[in-house]
């Protein structure tokens, strides 16, 4: 696995998810339940992550898109 961004932003990691999955690549968020329970002050990222071999192809399509 591969970490393609990080973001305390939900509806953004949200539409990052969107992207990869039109773009046919798998993506996970980690750390999100870990996030909730630190509670909003925003001390722990969640993590974009996408298998290996999707890294190079998912981190253009977040460039193509303006989220890189």
């Amino acid at each position: 696995m591969r970490i393609v961004a990080t973001s305390n932003d939900a509806v953004r990691l949200s539409f990052l998810l969107a992207l990869l999955s039109d773009a046919g690549i798998g993506a996970v968020v980690l750390d999100q339940y870990a996030s909730v329970t630190e509670g909003s002050i925003g001390a722990i990222p969640r993590r974009l992550a996408v298998a290996t071999e999707d890294e190079y192809r998912a981190r253009r399509v977040l460039a193509e898109s303006g989220e890189a």
